[in-house]
């Protein structure tokens, strides 16, 4: 007798079959990438540079297009893009491949708090700084959006409260409910000055 063990995903999956849709809690990453890169557009940035989370992620792509939503829609290029893993040292070596380019900017969406700590270790030591040279936005209000100098405009996806509907959600599975397939939570956007 084989039964299927109950799970619940944090974030959607990437879908690889064709069964039933797998129950998942997430946010709005697009939504959210979009509006927190809006800010830096508000504030007068016209070249916005992303490091993008990896293609292998639901989270890194909707990000991604959520950057690209609101640069499309004012109007604005979406070809300085480069991609980091979530880490704080993929952020820095990202950055480092965008100003290897050569090509002026003036904002930047990092796709994590870990990846704009990074970004941000670099521009340090470049001498650029944030927010006079270059408006920075990122995505998490953890401690690496917190304790960045200076602190970070950010997505808060209150991970915390994420978690707890999952257990919950599992919970009713592991009791035979049937439980929403998709839940989506809210997101608020975090501004401290740095964009």
């Amino acid at each position: 007798l084989s039964r299927k063990l109950p799970v619940v995903f944090g974030g959607r999956p990437v879908r690889h079959d064709d069964g039933p849709e797998p129950v998942y809690v997430d946010v709005d990453n697009t939504a959210a990438a979009r509006d927190v890169t809006q800010l830096l557009i508000d504030a007068g940035r016209r070249r916005i540079a992303t490091v993008a989370g990896p293609t292998d992620m639901t989270a890194g792509l909707d990000r991604l297009e959520g950057w690209r939503a609101a640069l499309r829609a004012a109007g604005l290029t979406d070809d300085l893009v480069e991609h980091g893993d979530f880490t704080p040292a993929s952020g820095a070596a990202a950055m480092e491949r965008l100003l290897a380019r050569g090509e002026p900017f003036d904002g930047l969406f990092a796709a994590s708090a870990q990846m704009a700590d990074g970004a941000l270790s670099v521009l340090r030591e470049r001498g650029i700084a944030v927010p006079h040279d270059l408006g920075v936005v990122t995505f998490d209000d953890d401690y690496f959006a917190q304790r960045a100098t200076p602190p970070l405009t950010t997505v808060d996806q209150e991970e915390g409260e994420v978690g707890r509907t999952m257990a919950e959600l599992l919970m009713r599975l592991i009791e035979g409910e049937d439980v929403p397939r998709v839940t989506m939570m809210p997101t608020a956007i975090v501004r401290r000055g740095s964009e």
